[in-house]
This record gives structure tokens, C-alpha cells and sequence, in this order.
């Protein structure tokens, strides 16, 4: 079930399955670039105004899961308009700053991006331009993203499945909002 926060802008109920702390693992695999599985941390919130802002880490996983080093770090600000219309202004770290519109599918938690403008500092590697495809999908936060450069078509280079996190502050409200439970615990699932 999809929580709308009573403080969320109302302009932004159609992205409330976004908001939340999620983590989780993918493949990233591109030519030119080494193929890696990776782990990701994302974040999406709100202060009422009339965006989501948004935040991503990603890191190469070695054969075990352990974190190998840093992969990618995004952020970025996600707005909606009356036609279910999204925008996105994103920044990476490897210089690249991108402008992407899509649109929120009919009837299901799913956006489809695409970039209109991509701005690269002399740092930046080759890109000009990319897909998205965000879905909520029986609880989980998955995504896809293609990407093309002057040497490569359009084409997948990553993907991830994410979960929910709950952080101990999000379980704290939780009980405050049910009350006390029993000093044993268990007599509250019987």
C-alpha cells in the first residue's frame, strides 16, 4: 500500500510511491566501461513545496556483495504537472547535468523518461542523452536506464531492483501511532 504523507504537496500525490529510503542491487554494463553488478541507495522526499527531491548512490559490488568502490551519485529535483506530466532537472558527479520529461503511465505507478537536454563540463565523459523507465512493482522500486554517446547507440547500460528501507525513526513513528505494545512483544500478534 502507497502512503501519502499529509504534508505532501497535493500536486505530487500521483509520485507519493517515490518517496521513501530504498536499497538494493542491479548490473550496470556499457561498451567501454567494465560489466559490474552494483549496489544503490536512493532517496526521495518532500518539504511541501511542489517537488520531490531526489538522491542516488551507487558503488561496484564484488563477487561476495561488498561495496568495491563508488560507481555513480545523482541528485536531482522530480515535478508533476495536471497532465501527469514529469520533469526532471538531474546532476551526476562526473559533470554531466541532464533536463528529462516523461510522462506517468495511466492507471499504474510507472514514468517513462526521456532526456531533452544534456549539459556536459570538460570533465564529463561521452554522453548525449538517455531513457528511463521507473515502475513500482509489487512493493519493490525498479528501474532501467539507457544511455547513448557519439561511438553508441541507444542502449541499456543499467539496471535495479530496489527495496523499501525503514529507518529506526520510521518504526518509532509507527508505534507511536499504535500505541503501547506489550512489554513481551508477542501477545500483540496473537
Amino acid at each position: 500500500m502507497i502512503e501519502i504523507p499529509s504534508d505532501l504537496n497535493p500536486d505530487l500525490v500521483p509520485l507519493a510511491f517515490l518517496l521513501g529510503n530504498w536499497a538494493g542491487a542491479g548490473v550496470t554494463d556499457f561498451p567501454g566501461a567494465e560489466k559490474a553488478n552494483f549496489g544503490q541507495e536512493v532517496s526521495f522526499t518532500h518539504d511541501g513545496r511542489d517537488f520531490i527531491e531526489y538522491r542516488s548512490y551507487t558503488w561496484v559490488l564484488d563477487s561476495e556483495g561488498n561495496k568495491v568502490k563508488p560507481l555513480e551519485t545523482e541528485s536531482g529535483f522530480w515535478r508533476i504537472d495536471k497532465d501527469r506530466k514529469v520533469e526532471v532537472v538531474m546532476v551526476r558527479d562526473d559533470g554531466v547535468v541532464e533536463v528529462w520529461y516523461g510522462e506517468l503511465a495511466d492507471k499504474k505507478p510507472q514514468i517513462d523518461l526521456v532526456t531533452d537536454a544534456v549539459a556536459r563540463t570538460a570533465a564529463a565523459g561521452p554522453y548525449t542523452g538517455g531513457k528511463r523507465l521507473y515502475g513500482y512493482v509489487k512493493g519493490d522500486l525498479m528501474w532501467v536506464g539507457e544511455k547513448q554517446t557519439p561511438e553508441v547507440s541507444l542502449r541499456p547500460y543499467m539496471s535495479a531492483q530496489l527495496k523499501k528501507v525503514v529507518t529506526p525513526e520510521e518504526v518509532a513513528d509507527m508505534a507511536r501511532n499504535l500505541g503501547d505494545l506489550p512489554d513481551d512483544g508477542i501477545a500483540f500478534f496473537k
